[in-house]
């Protein structure tokens, strides 16, 4: 961890992340562990948004509600063209894509040597878990990449 984050895990600000963005209509979620090649952050979540304006409205949610847990945005890049924002909160970073442009970009592809993380948890929302569910509760490292075509 790069100690801007403290208060929560980044298995908590992941699990914000991807909900919210799928609150907004996200898909193809992907979260990759890439602290072991890539020094600055400790994952990456992928999603993509059909249109310009889904783009943008994903990002801004995803921003707002992890700033709202106190994670802090370090750098925001290309929000006003809506085909790829970046989101840095320093332990995670959140690529959110025009379809078009994940396909063309493939990030996937170009970090298979990492990890990918379990998300089906995180997206599972049962009134148990909505009501109180352990901070770190899955495991970051669940799953070693297989080639993504």
């Amino acid at each position: 961890m790069n100690g801007v984050t403290e208060t929560l895990s980044i298995t908590e600000q992941l699990r914000v992340a991807v909900r919210t963005a799928d609150d907004k209509g996200a898909v193809a979620p992907v979260a990759i562990e890439v602290g072991e090649l890539f020094p600055l952050a400790d994952a990456f979540l992928i999603v993509s948004g059909s249109v310009e304006r889904n783009v943008q409205a994903i990002s801004d949610a995803v921003e707002d509600a992890l700033n709202e847990v106190g994670v802090r945005t370090i750098r925001r890049e290309g929000r006003e063209s809506g085909r790829w924002v970046l989101l840095d909160f320093g332990d995670l970073i959140v690529h959110v894509f025009h379809q078009e442009e994940r396909e063309f970009y493939q990030l996937e592809r170009l970090w298979k040597d990492c990890p990918i993380v379990d998300l089906a948890p995180m997206l599972a929302r049962s009134a148990a878990e909505e009501s109180a569910t352990p901070e770190g509760a899955l495991d970051l490292r669940s799953t070693p990449a297989t080639g993504v075509q």
